[in-house]
């Protein structure tokens, strides 16, 4: 039994950020193989600050960029959110509350 089939006993497998962390090929061939084999296999959950069209900075070439997409897309439903992120806005609160305190 491989590593990807061991995961699919999970219905769904999240992963935050794809872009946060340069990947080397290696991994990101893995990660490409790991999206191919979860597109007809499970669900995948795949949380990202770049739109698609960034993503060429995932992959290392433009040919996995647009398969990778591809599968993801094809049974997906897309979320997309604008404006700052949930933790930039809340570091920006503690900060602003921080400031206000009575010495």
């Amino acid at each position: 039994m491989t590593y990807m089939t061991r995961l699919d006993k999970y219905r769904v497998i999240i992963v935050d950020d794809i872009g946060y962390v340069k990947k080397t090929d290696a991994e990101t061939q893995v990660l490409f193989e790991f999206i191919a084999h979860r597109y007809e296999s499970g669900s995948l959950v795949i949380t990202a600050n770049q739109p698609f069209s960034e993503w060429d900075a995932i992959f290392p070439d433009n040919i996995m960029t647009v398969a990778a997409v591809d599968r993801l897309v094809h049974h997906a439903t897309i979320i997309k959110f604008d404006g700052d992120s949930f933790r930039k806005k809340e570091q920006q609160r503690k900060k602003s509350t921080k400031q206000n305190r009575p010495s």
